[in-house]
């Protein structure tokens, strides 16, 4: 749990009549019962345990170097996340973090995407202007409930398949529209509802929001100016807010996010992936920042093309540490900045010029190569013929025996990047295989994609969170270095072209 968070959450059975909320990172007094039950758990947590020690469950065998590391099994844990708030308070905001790991069911895109369909179809052109989500206008209301049911449907279904969590993002702003979900989703065996109120009281952040949803070029208003864009939009508002009920039902399980993290109220959460998005949750800020990324300088080892180990820099690595201070005071000023590194020696001899507070992460170690640690890739080409191929054919889940995965080093991150969440201005001196895993989270890239990304030596990435992704912009330092990358093979499939939604800007000294 991320520093100065004391989360109390409420386990009795019946209604929740004491939710905690935490303001500020710290939680109001809390109710006397509560106060109770944990004098209680921390008298029998002292207790001597009778519990007697078991060796730990033999690891399966393994055939060659490794193999694919199996995807964690959460088959049981089957959760539906409906986003509650008036439009502009930052639902999407908080759907499109969450989509990293979980699946979203947007009822605004069904709506979108069906309307196309229909004029394509049959050349009828819809009004979904603000009149369109009056309640007094009965049609649209009707229309509007039909597609955030067959949304739930959709997200149902997609559960039944296999998923584990899906976002209904939508409004769902009356007791009457959560009920109905309430009453379909009971249905489902094994399914369990949650709601994520977004409040916003701040003008500022509204402003902003709105001017966000008009200028991003929102399919609703492509063919409007921006005046008349964002006086249809506050129309929309207006007819919400004439219907909107916060959630005061005592017997839900609901999280509520006020300003966008200022305050978290959590109700009836209980289990591991509840939890999970809980602390998530409570780590998100919208206050401005970037966030740098840096492999170390060439190594001894990147230069004879070996892999791992914890070499010192190359001659033409030291240099790059020198000159890596400048760069960084000419992106950042006067501003504060934190750099994190891993306990290699390469990356704190790169960061060690940077006149900064460091700290040092061995969960930001580099990927362990396990018995292949120290071997070139023609060495071990030559010695484990059949689990190199292997390892080209799915790099991401491969496992190098006594080493790790892609998918492994993903889950060691992620304390790692909770406090990315939380933080302001980071510059993260780590190493390539680190550095993708980081980047494709707030790229939101694709797996398969994630162990190809190119993160070149003497580079600083610089990113700049936004509300629906990040800017970028890369800093290239006129002092060679060997090229580490490895392109994906061609294989008989082919995957298809990923695709971001960020703007990029490249930057070379040398160009």
């Amino acid at each position: 749990m991320a520093r100065g968070l004391r989360v109390c959450l409420s386990v009795q059975e019946g209604p929740c009549k004491h939710p905690a909320t935490i303001v500020n990172g710290l939680d109001r007094q809390r109710p006397a019962c509560t106060r109770a039950r944990l004098r209680q758990f921390d008298a029998e947590s002292n207790l001597p345990s009778k519990m007697v020690s078991q060796a730990a469950t033999p690891p399966k065998s393994v055939v060659g170097i490794g193999g694919k590391v199996a995807k964690p099994d959460y088959s049981e844990a089957k959760i539906v996340l409906a986003m509650v708030g008036l439009p502009a308070r930052g639902k999407s905001y908080l759907s499109n973090k969450l989509m990293r790991y979980l699946q979203v069911f947007n009822v605004g895109q069904l709506r979108r995407s069906r309307a196309k369909q229909k004029r394509e179809q049959s050349g009828i052109k819809e009004d979904h202007t603000a009149s369109y989500f009056s309640h007094d206008n009965v049609e649209a209301t009707r229309l509007r409930e039909q597609l955030a049911s067959d949304s739930l449907e959709m997200l149902i279904q997609w559960l039944r398949d296999g998923g584990n969590v899906g976002i209904h993002d939508a409004t769902n702003s009356t007791r009457e529209r959560r009920a109905v979900i309430e009453a379909r989703v009971a249905k489902e065996k094994g399914m369990h509802l949650i709601f994520l109120e977004s409040i916003c009281d701040d003008p500022a952040v509204i402003a902003a929001n709105v001017a966000l949803k008009v200028s991003m070029g929102d399919p609703d208003y492509k063919d409007m100016s921006p005046e008349i864009a964002k006086r249809d939009f506050l129309r929309r508002i207006k007819q919400y807010e004439a219907v909107y009920e916060t959630i005061t039902e005592p017997h839900l399980s609901y999280f509520k996010i006020v300003n966008v993290g200022n305050q978290v109220t959590v109700c009836r959460i209980h289990g591991y992936l509840q939890g999970r998005i809980a602390f998530y949750l409570m780590n998100l800020h919208l206050k401005p920042r970037s966030i740098f990324f840096s492999r170390h300088g060439e190594s001894q080892y990147n230069v004879e093309g070996k892999i791992g180990g914890d070499s010192d820099l190359s001659e033409r690595g030291f240099k790059y540490s020198k000159a890596l201070p400048d760069l960084i005071k000419d992106n950042i000023g006067d501003a504060p900045l934190t750099v994190w590194t891993s306990t290699l020696k390469r990356t704190m001899q790169t960061a060690q010029e940077l006149p900064y507070t460091k700290l040092t992460w061995k969960s930001l170690d580099e990927l362990d190569a396990g018995v292949c640690d120290g071997m070139t890739y023609e060495e071990i080409e030559q010695a484990y013929p059949d689990d190199f191929a292997n390892r080209d054919d799915d790099k991401f889940n491969y496992r190098y025996r006594g080493g790790e995965s892609y998918r492994d080093v993903v889950v060691r991150l992620e304390p790692v990047i909770m406090e990315l969440e939380r933080q302001e201005n980071v510059l993260v001196v780590g190493h390539q295989a680190i550095l993708r895993c980081l980047y494709a989270y707030f790229h939101n890239l694709p797996q398969a994609d994630l162990p190809y990304i190119k993160i070149p030596l003497h580079t600083v990435i610089k990113l700049t969170p936004k509300a629906y992704g990040c800017d970028e912009e890369r800093y290239t330092l006129p002092i060679g270095a060997v090229d580490t990358h490895r392109p994906k093979p061609k294989l008989n499939h082919t995957d298809p072209p990923s695709r971001s939604n960020t703007g990029r800007e490249y930057y070379s000294e040398n160009t």
